[in-house]
């Protein structure tokens, strides 16, 4: 009986016990992955789908090695995951057509593919019509400095103009950003107001991540979509514009 590891990560173990070097038996890799020769094949075949140049010598004590020199893709990722990314990655393009990042990633992940997904992601890019839709801008470095202060714990300083237009400084522990109605959002705990906020992305200016961290702070809804739907879990004044 095969064990209960997912397919995907006993193929990626396979790979690594391959890129080792030598040559390695069915029999010792049925060991090491706990599965049956019949499912090492065919682990063995599916990297070769995928790319990799994998000898096998058949016959008693047949084995498998990855021939000396491959270059090995840094992804290990199979077509419908391919045709997953590439069309996630051209609704981005559609929707922000004056921020380059979606295309440029495109482009470098079909880059690092091997031959078989390189066609598949150029496919789904030529068959793939995304419908424009009110434009969604987002500042990626600002996504990407409230994603590292969420995973650290950090806070955020930043300015900020309400719907109203007026500016305010504001310091909150972010919790998630989130993209609703063609804007992008942060939900965060408001530490000067002591309460959870809501501030749309465009409008924020000079953010910084500050030194200290803090206390993980449960979100105390069951989730944004219920914050949201009850009016902020009030009537409070739970958003800022």
């Amino acid at each position: 009986m095969d064990s209960v590891e997912s397919p995907s990560n006993r193929t990626l173990h396979l790979l690594s016990l391959l890129q080792t070097g030598g040559e390695w038996s069915v029999v010792e890799l049925a060991e090491r992955l706990d599965a049956s020769a019949r499912t090492v094949r065919r682990d063995a075949q599916r990297l070769r789908d995928l790319g990799y140049d994998i000898h096998s010598r058949p016959g008693p004590g047949a084995g498998y090695r990855l021939r000396p020199g491959t270059k090995i893709p840094p992804l290990l990722l199979d077509a419908d995951e391919v045709t997953t990314i590439i069309t996630s990655l051209l609704v981005l393009e559609t929707w922000s057509p004056e921020d380059p990042s979606a295309a440029v990633a495109r482009g470098k992940l079909e880059q690092v593919l091997p031959p078989a997904l390189r066609r598949r992601a150029a496919a789904t890019a030529l068959s793939t019509q995304i419908l424009r839709a009110d434009p969604a801008p987002v500042d990626w470095a600002l996504a990407g400095l409230l994603a590292d202060a969420v995973a650290q714990g950090a806070r955020i300083a930043f300015d900020y103009t309400d719907q109203h237009g007026r500016e305010t400084q504001r310091v909150i522990e972010p919790h998630r950003h989130f993209l609703r109605r063609s804007h992008w959002y942060v939900v965060g705990f408001d530490v000067d107001r002591d309460d959870w906020r809501l501030f749309r992305l465009d409008r924020i200016r000079s953010a910084r991540t500050l030194p200290s961290t803090h206390a993980e702070r449960e979100f105390p809804f069951a989730s944004i979509e219920s914050w949201l739907a009850s009016d902020f879990g009030r009537a409070e004044q739970g958003a800022d514009g």
